[in-house]
């Protein structure tokens, strides 16, 4: 009976689910046809819309045709008038002239013949070519290819799907360049428009993804570069879809670059008790010691007032088995005012930077080994390397490793770039802004190293999620060769 329960439930909750899922296509379909009546009326206005523009264009061409042949027909009309009522006078005066010649040649007196002006008609001076031609044929007409190119207009096509180059594509520097191609070309094509998304999944998008897709409209051509990204993500995926004046076409298949950058957070739960952590930024707190034993002391005394918690219980229960209240390694204590990163370097190439306040009493960055004791000192073990400043008397700022010093013959920045190659164990120190490198340690790493900050009535931020600038790319690959004068630190 209760494996037929069992089955009936199984069954009732598979028939709920596929209930569930046909109500939701159910309202898909219909938000379909709402979208099919809204988007059919707007269409069909932009088609009736261009037609008015087109017919608004013939319109305004035949006026201005007809307007022409009215003004061509005037002013031939008015050439061929006046000379029509030039040839009328003359006609006339020389019919006046031919009736009194007559009128004398029937004469008997002879003196009458040389008073008679023949000569002198108007008929003998008027030109009888016309000043104006009666043809039109100039302004005659043919539209047989315009009727042709008309009949042949057609709905745009929907754009072809455009095709990302993954060989033509480029992370470098913080920037992603993103090329891609038309199976054809199309001269309709007006913009492109690019989207991303960051994920920490290599393939195809999920149906889930933790990061919205960020949109880049109206890209006229068939590339685009990302500038000043902040890759906290490993990879980056790619879209794109081409557009004409009236629609756009599919999205082409994502594609998923690796972005190459070393992602960090801060590990507030080992931190100094004087360090306030929050986020990736960290602030000397004076009064942070006192106030976390206070809490601690709190939390202590609300403990042991519970029932559960009595003296009795608490003094049978075994010190081995006692429920530890932090995981990982301890709190670093005394003066060692340290803050480590939550994740271990032990291969490949990776940079990050830190802002600091400069009128930091001290101020510490360079990596450690995990095993840096809870009251050790950055660049005072053999387990650290770091770079140190120092406010107290005079400022000052120094290489330090295994308890030794080296000044360094540079000025204090405000940002600091630290390069770690983990194989060829070079850890390399720049000017954030300049790229101007401060030094270089050159040892073997052992053991997986970890970033690792220390500061002392002052604060600083990190930023993480950056590439390896080709700059100190470039740098490394000169130095590579070269021996480094900061060997005596190692």
């Amino acid at each position: 009976m209760d494996e037929q329960k069992e089955s009936l439930r199984k069954i009732v909750t598979t028939l709920a689910l596929k209930n569930e899922e046909i109500q939701n296509f159910i309202c898909c379909l219909k938000q379909s046809l709402q979208n099919l009546e809204a988007n059919s009326v707007r269409v069909q206005e932009d088609l009736e819309s261009e037609f008015s523009s087109l017919h608004a264009v013939l319109e305004e061409l035949k006026d201005g045709m007809v307007t022409r042949i009215k003004q061509e027909r005037a002013s031939r009309t008015y050439e061929l008038q006046n000379q029509l009522s030039a040839c009328a006078k003359a006609l006339e005066s020389s019919e006046e002239l031919l009736e009194l010649a007559n009128q004398t040649l029937c004469s008997s007196e002879t003196d009458g013949f040389t008073q008679v002006p023949v000569t002198m008609a108007p008929a003998f001076r008027l030109s009888l070519k016309a000043k104006a031609s009666d043809s039109m044929s100039h302004l005659m007409v043919d539209f047989t290819q315009e009727r042709e190119m008309l009949r042949s207009i057609k709905f745009l096509p929907v754009p072809a799907t455009p095709e990302i180059q993954p060989s033509e594509c480029q992370v470098c520097d913080n920037s992603v360049l993103v090329a891609w191609s038309l199976p054809e070309p199309d001269s309709k094509i007006d913009h492109y428009d690019l989207e991303y998304r960051r994920t920490n999944h290599e393939g195809p998008p999920r149906a889930r993804e933790d990061y919205p897709w960020m949109v880049v409209e109206g890209i006229r051509e068939t590339e685009y570069t990302l500038t000043g990204l902040r890759f906290d993500t490993r990879y980056m995926t790619f879209r794109v879809k081409a557009c004409n004046k009236a629609v756009a076409g599919e999205f082409s298949e994502p594609v998923t670059l690796e972005t190459h950058a070393f992602v960090f957070k801060l590990d507030a739960a080992s931190s100094h008790q004087n360090l306030k952590v929050e986020d990736m930024s960290v602030e000397w707190d004076s009064s942070g010691g006192k106030t976390a034993a206070l809490q601690d002391i709190r939390k202590e005394k609300t403990r042991t007032s519970s029932p559960m918690h009595s003296p009795a219980r608490t003094a049978v229960m075994s010190p081995k088995r006692a429920p530890s209240a932090r995981v990982g390694r301890d709190r670093f204590t005394a003066e060692s005012y340290t803050v480590l990163g939550d994740t271990m370097i032990d291969a490949g190439q990776h940079y990050w930077e830190v802002r600091f306040d400069k009128d930091s009493k001290t101020f510490a960055v360079g990596v450690a080994l995990r095993s840096l004791g809870r009251f050790d000192q950055l660049g005072k073990t053999s387990t650290s390397w770091c770079v140190h400043l120092n406010n107290w008397l005079q400022q000052s700022l120094t290489a330090k490793h295994n308890n030794r010093a080296r000044m360094l013959d540079c000025a204090v920045p405000d940002r600091i770039g630290v390069y770690c190659n983990y194989e060829e164990g070079t850890l390399c120190f720049y000017n954030a802004r300049s790229k101007a490198l401060m030094h270089t340690f050159r040892t073997k790493f052992q053991q997986p190293v970890i970033p690792a900050f220390m500061v002392w009535n002052g604060s600083f931020s990190v930023q993480t999620g950056l590439q390896v600038p080709s700059v100190v790319q470039c740098g490394q690959k000169r130095n590579s060769n070269t021996s480094s004068s900061n060997a005596s630190l190692t």
